[in-house]
């Protein structure tokens, strides 16, 4: 941040607090910080580990904030702030953005809910202020970088279709064990929605939606394998900015080989289930355990003819690591997912657009090459 604002944040879980630390530690000018929870206790201390953890003076102020019963003292905030980092479930985000738009507010989000989003779209077409949505890690950096990619490539090589774009992101433990091959590194509410949510892909140049794991293959990635399959959410807006352009284009999840297997083994004793979402996410938790230990494994790639015919890839790849940030150390899930947050925030703040801005129409080589970005993904 170039200049001061108040920053509302929504929400108090590990990306809210992540968001916190990076805008405090790594703004030019350091923002007020406002941190809002429905468990207030929850959010005083978030406040406090953000004033504690970074190295520069910073004010940040927590607050008691229930989306379906606004107090006084939120409605005075919300009043009073630039922005709004909405880090609540994804299931509140067109709650989180009604507020946003009433009060003028400047607004960010990172769900990959495809309802929420469409109802956001249409609620804030006619703000006043900008709204960044599914600018997270996937949704968000991945689009903006198979985004980059396309353009690139056709630039490059003078064409204007191609026939492959696929990007995959992998939340994922340094170590798994069977028989679930997994531990959580996020929010296991995020992980059944995504597993049983249809995918939005482009085949043969057309929009269209697929069953989530229904496409298991296996990947090479920097020498290592990995498992991959279709999930939603994660193609953010590109399936209906690239319609024409790309004739395949998909999101995919990356996973240790045989957590998929074993998924697939859960859900076929959930055929008859009233809410398979809920039921999935309460045997994984049951089974698979919180690690802490984690990393980011992205990767995307684009192939088709040049202008002669002469068939042509593009790919990139990365692994994040955890990173310190200030005086503490975050997982590498919280980094990659609030540092896009952040740099849209800021986006938001010194360009000042009006309505709905989706993944696709970022403009990507100076967002990939933000301030908030470059330190987590590097610069391309």
């Amino acid at each position: 941040m170039k200049t001061h604002y108040n920053i509302i944040i929504a929400g108090a879980g590990g990306i809210a607090e992540a968001a916190g630390l990076i805008m405090a530690e790594w703004s030019k000018v350091t923002p007020t910080i406002y941190i809002g929870n429905r468990t207030l206790s929850k959010a005083q201390n978030v406040a406090k580990w953000i004033m504690e953890g970074t190295t520069k003076p910073c004010k940040v102020i927590a607050f008691h904030l229930d989306p379906s019963d606004i107090s006084n003292e939120a409605t005075a905030i919300f009043n009073n702030g630039d922005a709004l980092l909405d880090c609540l479930p994804g299931s509140l985000a067109p709650k989180m953005a009604t507020l946003a738009k009433s009060n003028n507010l400047y607004y960010a989000n990172l769900t990959e809910y495809v309802a929420e989003t469409y109802q956001i779209k249409a609620m804030a077409k006619n703000a006043k202020t900008g709204f960044v949505l599914q600018t997270g890690l996937a949704p968000g950096y991945i689009d903006v970088l198979a985004n980059h990619l396309f353009q690139e490539f056709c630039k490059q090589y003078l064409v204007e279709q191609v026939d492959t774009l696929e990007f995959k992101v992998g939340a994922l433990t340094n170590h798994a064990i069977a028989p679930h091959f997994y531990g959580f590194t996020w929010s296991p509410v995020g992980v059944a929605t995504e597993y049983l949510k249809d995918s939005i892909v482009l085949r043969d140049y057309k929009k269209t939606s697929l069953p989530a794991l229904s496409e298991s293959a296996r990947i090479i990635i920097n020498g290592i394998t990995y498992e991959e399959d279709l999930t939603s959410g994660g193609a953010a807006d590109l399936p209906d900015a690239l319609e024409g352009k790309v004739k395949n284009l998909d999101y995919k999840t990356l996973r240790h080989p045989g957590h998929y297997a074993w998924v697939k083994d859960q859900l076929k004793n959930l055929t008859n289930s009233k809410d398979p979402i809920a039921d999935l996410q309460q045997i994984m938790q049951d089974q698979i355990p919180h690690i802490e230990d984690d990393q980011i494994i992205l990767y995307a790639a684009v192939e088709g003819k040049d202008k002669n015919g002469v068939l042509r890839r593009h790919e990139i790849a990365k692994a994040i690591k955890p990173k310190q940030v200030g005086k503490h150390t975050l997982r590498a899930i919280q980094t990659t997912t609030a540092a896009p947050l952040v740099q849209a925030i800021q986006w938001l703040l010194e360009t000042k657009p009006q309505g709905v801005v989706l993944q696709s129409q970022l403009e990507t080589e100076s967002f990939l090459n933000g301030e908030f970005i470059t330190p987590i993904y590097g610069k391309i």
